[in-house]
C-alpha cells in the first residue's frame, strides 16, 4: 500500500491540465473498513494538503457523526476522491473531476482494501462510475433509493458543499431517512 501511495502522490498523469499543477490528495490503509469516494480536492485541500479539509468536509464528518480524529484515521476510512488533484474552476463551482485518474488509481488502491465494508459515494460522478447503469438519472433519485444499494455495501450521498444548502431544504427527507442510516453504519465500522 505504502509504495502505491507514493505512486499516486507522485503521479503526473494529467499535469498540463491542472491550473495549481498536480498535488494528488488521497488517504488509505489496507484496514480500513469505510471507503469515502469523493469528486476533486478544492483548493482549500490543494493548499493543505489534507483531504476534506474546507467547509464541505466539516459538514461531511457532521453527517457521518464522526470526531476529526475518527474521520483522518486512514486504518477506519479510506478518502479516495474521483480526481485526485484540484481541476480547475468552472462557470458554477469548481470543475469536474479528471477523468484519467479513477481508471488509472482506483483498482489497484481497491485491490490493496480487502476489508471494505462501506463505499460512500458522494456525488453524481463516483455513483456513475460505481453504479453505472444502477445509477438513476438524478443525484436526487440515486440517493433517495439509497435503500437499493446497501446490500451491494454502496450509499450513496450529495455533495456536502455549503453550495447545495437548497437541495437538503428541498429534500428533508435526506435528514431524516438518509443519515440515520449512515450514521449508524459508520458507527458499527468505526
Amino acid at each position: 500500500m505504502d509504495d502505491l501511495l507514493y505512486d499516486i502522490r507522485q503521479c503526473t498523469i494529467c499535469s498540463e491540465h491542472l491550473p495549481l499543477g498536480p498535488r494528488p490528495i488521497v488517504a488509505a490503509h489496507p484496514d480500513a473498513k469505510i471507503i469515502i469516494i469523493g469528486q476533486a480536492p478544492g483548493t482549500s485541500v490543494h493548499k493543505t494538503g489534507v483531504p476534506w479539509d474546507d467547509p464541505s468536509g466539516r459538514q461531511l464528518r457532521k453527517w457521518l457523526g464522526v470526531t476529526d480524529e475518527q474521520f483522518y484515521d486512514e486504518t477506519k476510512i479510506a478518502l479516495i476522491p474521483m480526481g485526485f488533484c484540484y481541476p480547475g474552476k468552472g462557470k458554477t463551482g469548481d470543475l469536474p473531476p479528471r477523468s484519467e485518474c479513477a481508471p488509472q488509481w482506483h483498482e489497484p488502491l481497491l485491490n490493496k482494501l480487502p476489508n471494505i465494508e462501506l463505499v460512500i459515494l458522494i456525488g453524481m460522478y463516483s455513483q456513475k462510475y460505481y453504479l453505472k447503469k444502477e445509477a438513476k438519472k438524478t443525484l436526487t433519485e440515486t440517493v433517495a433509493n439509497y435503500r437499493y444499494y446497501l446490500p451491494k455495501n454502496y450509499l450513496p450521498l450529495p455533495h456536502p458543499s455549503p453550495r447545495n444548502r437548497f437541495w437538503l431544504t428541498k429534500n428533508p427527507w435526506f435528514d431524516v431517512e438518509v443519515l440515520p442510516e449512515l450514521q449508524a453504519r459508520v458507527r458499527r465500522l468505526t
